[in-house]
């Protein structure tokens, strides 16, 4: 299946990259396809514990299953000012 990735603010500066499409299979969760994305763009793998995954308007967490054509969002911890 296909799922379309969203890269943020300072994970979009670290890797040059706005979205990345990828293949997953069916029933893979969000910590598959993060190990996918981290082997297509290896300096994402440096913030792993830091970043937060969104699926739809919503954050997930890493045992959630993706589905087909959902749009993922990666994005580094929110921080107020």
């Amino acid at each position: 299946m296909k799922v379309h990735v969203q890269l943020y603010s300072r994970l979009r500066d670290f890797t040059g990259v706005e979205t990345v499409d990828l293949d997953a299979a069916e029933g893979a969760r969000v910590s598959d396809l993060l190990e996918r994305l981290y082997q297509k763009l290896p300096a994402l793998r440096a913030h792993d514990k830091n970043i937060l995954v969104g699926a739809g308007l919503e954050f997930v967490d890493r045992d959630y299953e993706v589905k087909a054509g959902e749009e993922i969002s990666i994005m580094p911890p929110v921080q107020g000012g």
